[in-house]
This record gives C-alpha cells, sequence and structure tokens, in this order.
C-alpha cells in the first residue's frame, strides 16, 4: 500500500517523523502559487504524495537544486552545491568540473532527503544524467522541443511526433513530457556505455538530419539570431557534460 504522510496545515514549522528521520520543513503556510492560492505545504504535500513512483528515477544522482524562495511567480536561482548546515542523512556526490573543484551535490535517496530538498524552495527537480558511480556515462539522452517564436503547439506536437517515429526505427524506446512551459520533452532510456560526450553527439547528428529532412517544420541551428520563424527547435545540446534533466512527476 502507498505510505501516507500528511503535512500540517495549520502550522509554519513543523519536525516531521519520516522513516524514523527527523524532518524539518517551514514556512508551510507561505503561498506559492498566488493565482491557485497553493501553499509550500501543498508542494511538499505532492511530492509526498507521488514520491513512491519518483524516488526509482531519482536515486543515485547527483541533484542541481532549483529554489523559489518566494514561490513560482518570484526569483529563482540554481545551486549546486549542498547546504551547511544540513542533516548528516542526507548523501552526497562529489563530482570534479574541468576547473579543477569538486563540488558535493546532494542525492534524493528516499522521502526524508526528497523532502528536505523540496523545503529548500525547490518546485521542479533537476538531476544528473548519469549516476554517482560513474557521472560521466548516462543512462538517458533527451531532446528538447522548443517552438520558435511563429511556431504553436500544434507544430511542437507534429514534431514530437517526427522524432518519436525516429527514435522508433532505431529501436530506441522513448517517452514524451510536457516542459512545464511551451514545449515538450522526448526521453530516451539509454544502456549506459557511450559517454556523455558521445551522447551528445547522436543527439546532435539526429537533430539534424532531422532538421534537414524536415526543413519546413524542424530547426536545429543553436544561435537564436540564425532560426528561421515557425519553426520547432529540436535542442540536442541539453545532453552536454554538466546539464540536467528535468525530472518527470
Amino acid at each position: 500500500m502507498p505510505r501516507t504522510l500528511i503535512i500540517p496545515r495549520d502550522q509554519d514549522n513543523a519536525v516531521l517523523d519520516v522513516d524514523g528521520k527527523e524532518v524539518r520543513v517551514t514556512n508551510l503556510r507561505k503561498i506559492f502559487w498566488s493565482g491557485l492560492g497553493l501553499t509550500k505545504g501543498d508542494l511538499l504535500q505532492y511530492y509526498a504524495d507521488v514520491a513512491d513512483v519518483l524516488l526509482p528515477h531519482l536515486r543515485e544522482r547527483a541533484m542541481v537544486m532549483k529554489r523559489y524562495p518566494n514561490g513560482i511567480d518570484g526569483d529563482f536561482f540554481f545551486m549546486k552545491r549542498a547546504p551547511s548546515p544540513r542533516p548528516d542523512w542526507i548523501e552526497l556526490c562529489p563530482i570534479e568540473h574541468d576547473s579543477g573543484n569538486v563540488i558535493d551535490f546532494p542525492v534524493i535517496q528516499d522521502l526524508p532527503s526528497l523532502l528536505w530538498v523540496i523545503n529548500l524552495g525547490c518546485i521542479d527537480l533537476n538531476q544528473w544524467y548519469a549516476r554517482c558511480d560513474d557521472v560521466d556515462r548516462p543512462d538517458a539522452l533527451h531532446f528538447d522541443l522548443d517552438p520558435v517564436p511563429g511556431a504553436n503547439f500544434a507544430a511542437v506536437r507534429d514534431t514530437a511526433l517526427i522524432v518519436r517515429d525516429a527514435l522508433d526505427a532505431l529501436k530506441m524506446p522513448n517517452y514524451a513530457k510536457t516542459t512545464g512551459s511551451r514545449g515538450i520533452h522526448v526521453y530516451v532510456p539509454i544502456v549506459r556505455g557511450p559517454t556523455q560526450k558521445q551522447v551528445w553527439h547522436f543527439a546532435k547528428q539526429l537533430s539534424h538530419s532531422l532538421a534537414a529532412l524536415y526543413p519546413k517544420v524542424i530547426t536545429a541551428e543553436y544561435r537564436v539570431s540564425k532560426r528561421p520563424t515557425g519553426r520547432v527547435l529540436v535542442d540536442y545540446n541539453q545532453n552536454g557534460w554538466g546539464r540536467t534533466l528535468a525530472a518527470v512527476y
């Protein structure tokens, strides 16, 4: 049976006992969606409700935190390094960058760590393409279908079907999800082996091939000033090293 965790609605702060771990949650009655009257507590409740199906997609991956301290209508900022102080049960994924700097990313392994990250004001979750035991070998790739000015959602939908058919022809399972904005993401699980750079090269080649086959619908031009209007960008650059994958749910 799915677990049941109730986030308090009648107080601003609370300490929850979640699977034997103390999770401090704050500003529960703060409005996060002014147009809907939804609070930070509602956001925490949503993630608690979907945790069982969400967590398998997050475990063992570095998490980049996109923090909205004042809700969806306020400013946001990205944070890579796990903040201190933090509970000693938050697992870390150290990743060395080109500068030689090692960043300790948090890892969401269970419901307590999920709620801890959401309590930082993270509305959407953004995890590494690869698992922490080999951060340069992803087990997913994706195409971000983004409408250029003059293109509507029907064009995005048509492009998603073209990308699906191309991936089906290559016998690569693929799944679509909305982006939360105006486009569609197409996610492709892959067998771990190729490096992130090799995955990026494949995505680039496929995107340019589809743009050549369907020039009136698709563009793969990354330079904004060079993109033809009324097309849908099949963005492959999100597969570059250090980029993150927008989590499902």
